[in-house]
């Protein structure tokens, strides 16, 4: 069985330990190293093909710009500003660069309306093609784990999961709800969202689970009873 230990040694910093920093930047990701903090993250394809480190699929919320990643080059990315700060949308190159190896690192692929499993896994299959850190790849899209998984059977892949009402419709939802796809996948891990965590489905997946996102010592103490690990954020735990 694929070792997720890593994945359970400490707490994992939800988009970096952004409390003083914008989610997703590079002094985020500083912060979760200074202080020992595993760390997650996220990556989309930029209408050049890049990886870029970036949660939503449009730029408004954190940039202020009205296009989607998908409708701008990495070079036009790079001339936007986080939350009116002076911190860019960091390339995942980048992050990795930083990381180094230092923490763990927990990448999750957003869901890309188009991108086909194999292009996105093939991706991120040479950005860390050189990377020697420890390092799990995540998605709520079953098919990309699948086929990043076929790629780097050695590092440990899981699926994303929640039962939020309206986070997803149709068929998306009830994958990312009921998490159908599992035994075609076989996740090492599954990180499912903690107010949904006492889901059956959940409870008796017999691997490393983990719980999103926890915000307090009191909301950490509840889910670690069912949990092997969080990714939190707004505070510092142990």
């Amino acid at each position: 069985m694929l070792s997720c230990e890593f994945l359970t040694r400490r707490p994992i910093a939800h988009r970096g330990l952004h409390i003083d920093f914008p989610e997703n930047s590079l002094s985020a990701f500083r912060a979760a190293i200074e202080h020992g903090y595993a760390i997650e993250t996220d990556v989309r394809l930029s209408g050049d093909g890049r990886l870029v480190v970036f949660h939503d699929d449009d730029l408004f919320r954190m940039t202020g710009d009205g296009r989607t990643v998908a409708e701008c080059t990495s070079s036009q990315l790079k001339h936007l500003r986080l939350e009116g700060t002076e911190e860019q949308i960091p390339l995942l190159a980048e992050v990795l660069k930083l990381v180094g190896g230092r923490v763990p690192l927990l990448i999750e692929i957003k869901n890309m309306d188009g991108v086909k499993p194999k292009k996105i896994a093939a991706a991120l299959f040479k950005a860390l093609e050189h990377y020697e850190g420890e390092v799990a790849v995540q998605s709520f899209q079953p098919f990309y784990v699948k086929a990043f998984k076929k790629l780097r059977p050695d590092v440990p892949c899981g699926v994303l999961g929640t039962a939020e009402q309206g986070a997803a419709k149709g068929m998306r939802m009830f994958t990312i709800k009921a998490l159908p796809f599992n035994c075609l996948v076989k996740p090492d891990f599954v990180s499912y969202r903690k107010e949904d965590f006492m889901r059956k489905r959940v409870l008796r997946f017999k691997k490393t689970k983990l719980a999103w996102v926890v915000h307090s010592e009191k909301e950490e103490a509840a889910i670690r009873k069912h949990a092997d690990n969080i990714i939190f954020e707004d505070y510092l735990p142990e």
